[in-house]
Order: C-alpha cells, then structure tokens, then sequence
C-alpha cells in the first residue's frame, strides 16, 4: 500500500475556496436581482404617473368608450416630477432615460441605474449600468 498521509489536505482547501467563491457569486447575484426588482418597482409607479398625466380635455369618446389622448411632454414632466419626489437616495446614479407615450394611450418609462457589488471580488464585475422599461395604460371602465 501507498502512503496516503495529507492528500486530503490539497481537496479540503480546493472545495473551500470553491465554496467561498460560490457564496460571494450568489450574494452578488441575488444583490443584482434584488436592485434590477426596486428599479423596475421605481419605474412601475413612474409609468403609473405618466398613464394618469392627461387633463379631461385630453378625454375623447371613441368605439370603446372614452379613451385618454396622452403626450409625451405631459408624460415626461409627470414623471420628472414623481422621481423628484419619490425615494431615490438608494440608487446611484439614477437616469431617467426615455419617458414618453408611443401611442398616445400609454406611458413607457425608462430608468436605468448602477449597480455594484456588496462584496468586491475577481470574480464579480465592479458594477454594471441596469436598465428597466415599464408601461403603463390609463383605461376607463
């Protein structure tokens, strides 16, 4: 028989560094999903604001009943002013890159923000520019 004294020692290191890698990539995984989840909340109530930015007479009467003519400067300047007053200290460098109605009838909101890591590795980049889209349509019942 061979002698097998510390060939156990080599496989013990090489799985707890694996597994200190694996934790550090979850946590970074799950902090991304968590982060891209408040954005795209964030831009939901955005868009919700742009669908509601039209005054009654913006209101018409069509074949489906009474639909709301929206413009992108109203959508714009409703959202503009939502994120001006809704919680955003949490998000670096936040941008409201597109806020506008394609339609007429809805509002598309577009937010993007940076994300970075909460534990700085070789194996996790150190952050990444996130974008959202959310739309939004106002309808009368």
């Amino acid at each position: 028989m061979r002698n097998d004294d510390g060939s156990t020692l080599p496989l013990t290191i090489f799985f707890g560094l694996l597994s200190i890698v694996l934790v550090f990539l979850v946590i970074a995984a799950t902090s991304l999903y968590l982060e891209r989840k408040r954005l795209f909340t964030l831009a939901d109530g955005a868009a919700l604001v742009g669908a509601e930015a039209f005054t009654l007479d913006a209101v018409g009467l069509t074949a489906s009943g009474y639909r709301p003519t929206l413009t992108s400067t109203d959508v714009a300047a409703a959202v503009s002013g939502y994120l001006a007053s809704a919680p955003t200290a949490k998000f670096t460098d936040l941008r409201l890159e597109r806020a506008v109605s394609l339609d007429g009838r809805s509002a598309t909101v577009e937010l993007s923000a940076y994300w970075t890591p909460p534990v700085l590795t070789v194996f996790v980049p150190d952050g990444l520019r996130i974008e959202v889209t959310a739309v939004a349509r106002s309808v009368f019942s």
